[in-house]
């Protein structure tokens, strides 16, 4: 791509029009369009008009919203209107939803009144449903419609259609009665009927159903499409494969970076300037500083054991790292298990158990290497040596049990568990670290 766009470049400098529509012309549509975003803004309408019609629509779909907008802004009627013609409505909803106001209504011109009346009603459901990621352009067909009858319609409508491989039937009221797939029609004789060769046990999602939970189904059943349905099992749309996958990606790079104490951003990094990138990160920075000034005074309290045993100053960065890294380990691997579906509210007993003894069984392991090393290797006493292995335990103890606990009542009251993450864990547990080290030291050195 960097070789292709260097080509196409020197081409634009030299006025060779042609041999730039001789080189892209057998592009992939998602080729296409990182092709068009990676050269000079200026040029981007001149290569866009040098794609064929349909190669030119399909790329467009792929570009993200800057490149839309600003090729939107150089097309002129006919051009916008050969473009937003050749989208799938969900295509444009997703435009749509990230345009200014009056380059929306430009757009919302050239549109159908049907294509219309579809855009608004999926801009009508909440940001994150089911129904928002939607496509309305699915192949339906009847139960009393032969094979070569159902051929017949597919043939007739599906050039429109985001997808004709699973076609989805319904009855006169739109209620959805089953699934059929075309490999099932091919493979049936042209006069079997619909109704004998349909499955009639169908997963569906609700229109408010969170759209992760959306893209989870269609993982958990390999589906290259899932019907959606209101609150009357009406089909009113399909979620397809491709978007599910987009969702999948938005939402694991919006947990990534709430687990890095970052707002998520909304845009590639690339294309976020520092001023953004200062909002999303200096809030959380800021929180996690104030929160980090309790080690201060925690050490601060125990100012006078550490003057009667100076040493235990120096195992103070291993303990807080040691009791971050567990708790982070936990958090992690429990917030996982939260987005995939693995465990619920009412597992976190079971989870706390386990965690309990995996704290136990590390922190043991972890607690005879460091008695052994300190003595053998640092020849601190028995006794000094005693107190940062006994702490080593309690610490992962209670670093294990917040690791998986946080998480689990985030969820339960509403936000995103991925907020109780490596930083937040991390700073939590290095002052409660602090305590339990203070505190066993003070009890086993009588100071």
């Amino acid at each position: 791509m960097e070789e292709l766009n260097k080509s196409i470049v020197e081409l634009l400098n030299e006025k060779k029009y042609i041999q730039i529509a001789k080189l892209v012309k057998d592009l992939n549509p998602a080729d296409a369009a990182i092709m068009i975003e990676e050269i000079p803004e200026d040029k981007m309408p001149i290569v866009f008009r040098l794609l064929s019609k349909e190669l030119a629509a399909d790329a467009f779909a792929y570009m993200n919203t800057e490149a839309q907008e600003l090729l939107i802004h150089a097309f002129s009627d006919k051009e916008l209107d050969d473009v937003v013609s050749q989208l799938f409505v969900d295509d444009t909803v997703d435009m749509i939803e990230e345009m200014p106001a009056n380059v929306v209504k430009r757009i919302l011109r050239h549109v159908d009144n049907n294509i219309r009346k579809s855009i608004n009603e999926i801009l009508n459901y909440p940001r994150d449903s089911a129904g928002s990621m939607m496509t309305v352009e699915y192949v339906d067909l009847k139960r009393n419609m032969t094979v070569e009858q159902a051929f017949d319609r597919i043939r007739k409508t599906g050039v429109d259609k985001e997808t004709v491989y699973t076609c989805y039937v319904t009855d006169n009221r739109r209620k959805l009665e089953g699934v059929v797939t075309v490999r099932e029609l091919l493979l049936a004789p042209k006069d079997e009927i619909v109704d004998n060769i349909m499955e009639t046990n169908t997963i569906s999602v609700n229109t408010h159903t969170d759209q992760e939970l959306a893209a989870r189904k269609l993982s958990k059943y390999d589906f290259l499409a899932i019907p959606v349905v209101d609150n009357e099992e009406r089909l009113v749309g399909i979620v397809t494969v491709d978007d599910a996958i987009d969702v999948m990606v938005e939402e694991t790079t919006e947990d990534i970076e709430k687990m890095a104490a970052m707002t998520p951003s909304e845009g590639p990094y690339m294309k976020t300037g520092v001023i953004e990138t200062w909002k999303q990160r200096v809030p959380w920075l800021l929180v996690l500083m104030v929160s980090a000034t309790f080690t201060s005074i925690i050490i601060s309290s125990f100012e006078s054991a550490l003057a009667a045993v100076v040493v235990l100053t120096s195992f103070i960065p291993m303990l807080m790292n040691s009791g971050g890294n567990a708790g982070s380990q936990t958090s992690t691997s429990v917030i996982r298990a939260i987005s995939l579906g693995e465990v619920g509210k009412g597992d976190i007993f079971k989870i706390i158990r386990k965690e309990l003894m995996v704290a136990f069984v590390c922190g043991f392991t972890m607690a005879v290497a460091n008695f052994i090393k300190l003595i053998v290797f640092d020849q601190v006493g028995v006794m000094v040596a005693l107190v940062v292995s006994i702490t080593l335990i309690g610490i992962l103890l209670i670093a294990n049990t917040m690791g998986c606990c946080m998480p689990i009542l985030a969820k339960k009251i509403g936000f995103d568990p991925a907020v109780m993450s490596s930083p937040f864990i991390s700073t939590v547990v290095d002052s409660v670290s602090l305590l339990v080290y203070f505190n066993v030291a003070v009890l086993i050195l009588n100071i």
